[in-house]
């Protein structure tokens, strides 16, 4: 690598590591950038600093945006007393794209993993249960992926959530086995969010 471009490939190198893109990837996407400086790459880094420096993690959900609680949680039309719980900020968006739940979320950062060591104090269980009771929650929907490791933390939640007088239900058809909600067309979302069940 020679010194003049030394830092054009530094950025195809960090761009490569952004999921769905590989090195050839992206390299286009380097070169398209730079061909459209002014329209393309200068913007984009300006949004990058501007998100870099305000976007946090809301501290009653755990969706991204740039206050301590994002717009969801603050919406008070959205205390429906029905919870969503899902995997991460990709499905809690995937939902929201298909405006089929009303409700409020809760973001788990993961699931059960015994190979990656991840146990129920890495996720945000507790604070799942807490929220019970603060916001007067009847229902927890369980929208996590259809995975192994999905049903399993889906299962500790129903075990956890006993005794609780909250009704517990899962997402039902159209949700195939290994499926991941953020790549479900909104249709797929909607049908089982209206056909979910009981779980247990």
């Amino acid at each position: 690598m020679s010194e003049d471009t030394r830092d054009i490939e530094a950025l195809i190198d960090l761009m490569a590591r952004l999921p769905g893109l590989g090195p050839r990837s992206a390299r286009r996407a380097v070169l398209h950038m730079i061909k459209r400086r002014g329209q393309v790459m200068a913007p984009l880094a300006q949004a990058l600093a501007s998100v870099a420096a305000t976007a946090r993690e809301c501290a009653n959900c755990g969706n991204i945006g740039t206050a301590d609680l994002c717009p969801i949680c603050r919406d008070d039309r959205r205390a429906t007393g029905e919870l969503c719980v899902v995997e991460d900020v990709a499905d809690l968006w995937a939902m929201e794209r298909g405006l089929a739940f009303r409700g409020r979320y809760h973001v788990l950062g993961g699931t059960l993993s015994a190979l990656d060591a991840v146990g129920p104090e890495e996720l945000r269980i507790p604070r799942l249960v807490a929220r019970l009771a603060e916001e007067g929650i009847g229902e927890v929907i369980l929208a996590l992926n259809a995975t192994v490791d999905g049903q399993t933390t889906a299962h500790y939640i129903a075990e956890a959530l006993e005794g609780t007088g909250v009704r517990v239900t899962t997402l039902a058809q159209g949700v195939p086995i290994g499926g991941e909600l953020d790549y479900l067309d909104d249709g797929t979302i909607q049908a089982a969010l209206r056909a979910r069940k009981a779980v247990g």
